[in-house]
């Protein structure tokens, strides 16, 4: 075996570590794998006899080539995640299928990706290195350009961006997550009976003009009426996962990690007694999301 051949299985056992990281960074599985070629580009040019920990080496080198892409990515005023729905399989050379990609994207978590897409560069890897691959803050430190302090102070500021503001108690919380997956689940389901069962009877529904249909009613009232419609709409709420918005648990659809709707509850007496859906771009942007904990 030659070096060059040696240097590149050594590489390949690296590979799925490395996707991971670029993934999350990212949020494309393309410019994931762009950054994964790059990387190996990089190692393949190099002097690998003052390498003294290839895989400290490699999650470095790739950490870097995210951060760049992403600082790119920001001055060019790009869309930051495309409309594929999930990370790349760690073992497979070829593209993700459709089915790969809808199973890896549970995995990573939608509402995840979304938040962390609001995070600026240096604070969304900090925080994936740190808080999702134990990378040391010192070493982060180095790919950032900061003091590792600096860096402590990205990662805890992302954290809390993930997390989301505390504007209800854990235990009005953990009630409120029960109703929205009950409510989800029969939604899912088609389930009209269990749908009642989670809505207050006078449940006020308000449709912003971008989610709503033409021609349909932008306020619906009452949990039969609404119960009717939302029926209809199983098929997509498959991929409707559960969230906080504005401190509450909500809904959000975010296909490809990009959020095109959101459901914002208000709750009275165990049960959804309000309801907002909105579309709107300029509305979504300014909805305050976090991640529930599993």
């Amino acid at each position: 075996m030659t070096e060059r051949q040696w240097l590149a299985e050594k590489f390949e056992e690296n590979r799925a570590h490395l996707r991971a990281v670029a993934y999350r960074i990212l949020g494309s599985a393309t410019e994931a794998d762009d950054a994964v070629q790059e990387t190996w580009l990089r190692l393949d040019r190099s002097d690998d006899t003052t390498i003294d920990n290839l895989g400290a080496w490699l999650t470095t080198v790739v950490s870097r080539i995210c951060l760049d892409m992403l600082r790119s990515r920001g001055s060019r005023r790009e869309d930051p995640l495309e409309t594929e729905s999930s990370e790349p399989p760690a073992v497979s050379a070829g593209q993700p299928n459709p089915e790969q990609q809808a199973m890896l994207a549970d995995s990573v978590g939608v509402a995840l990706l979304v938040v962390l897409d609001r995070l600026d560069p240096a604070e969304r890897l900090a925080f994936v290195l740190h808080d999702m691959f134990a990378v040391p803050f010192e070493e982060i430190a180095s790919i950032v350009g900061r003091t590792p302090e600096a860096a402590r102070q990205l990662a805890s500021r992302a954290r809390r961006c993930v997390q989301g503001p505390a504007e209800v108690s854990a235990s009005e919380r953990i009630q409120q997550r029960k109703v929205v997956d009950a409510f989800l689940g029969a939604l899912r389901a088609g389930d009209f009976e269990g749908l009642i069962k989670v809505l207050d009877p006078d449940v006020a529904v308000h449709i912003d003009e971008t989610a709503a249909r033409p021609g349909a009613p932008r306020e619906i009232r009452g949990a039969r009426a609404w119960a009717k419609g939302a029926v209809a709409f199983s098929q997509m709420a498959r991929s409707i996962q559960p969230a906080l918005v504005d401190g509450a648990v909500g809904l959000i659809w975010a296909p490809g990690g990009r959020l095109a709707r959101a459901l914002k509850f208000k709750f009275e007496s165990g049960k959804i007694a309000e309801v907002e859906i909105i579309a709107d771009p300029a509305r979504l942007g300014e909805l305050d999301l976090g991640v529930l904990p599993d």
